[in-house]
């Protein structure tokens, strides 16, 4: 029965990465980066997005402002990034995910890290 949890946790999980870098790979001059053991997207030089496992759980790692990462982190489905300096929140990526919240969070991150040529690349956006 645990195999086939992990299983399912595996293929959910491979799912869910697949999605990300869809989303990830389709803005300006960004690339995919195994780096750490996990894959890391990266405008330019920076890195934005991280998917990763952490206490062997999947997660989501944005690149934030600090307040931020300190507003979003009261949400239980959020967690400040352990490692990231106060500059990172993490989504648990093992739970029902929304997905246009992803897909504003990774433009988000992405904005904060890309240089303004690739910025201007992207499609006009209004700010609702």
């Amino acid at each position: 029965m645990k195999q086939r949890r992990n299983e399912k946790n595996r293929g959910a999980s491979v799912r869910v990465l697949k999605r990300l870098r869809n989303l990830c790979l389709t803005l300006p001059e960004t690339s995919e980066r195994d780096s750490w053991g996990h894959p890391n997207f990266v405008a330019g030089h920076k890195t934005f997005v991280t998917f990763e496992f952490i206490d062997l759980r999947p997660s989501i790692a944005f690149r934030m402002d600090s307040l931020d990462v300190q507003e979003m982190a009261r949400n239980e489905a959020f967690f400040a990034t352990p490692y990231g300096r106060g500059q990172w929140v993490s989504l648990w990526a093992d739970a029902k995910l929304d997905w246009p919240l992803i897909n504003k969070l990774v433009r988000r991150s992405y904005r904060l890290v890309a240089l303004r040529r690739m910025i201007e690349k992207l499609p006009y956006e209004p700010i609702l």
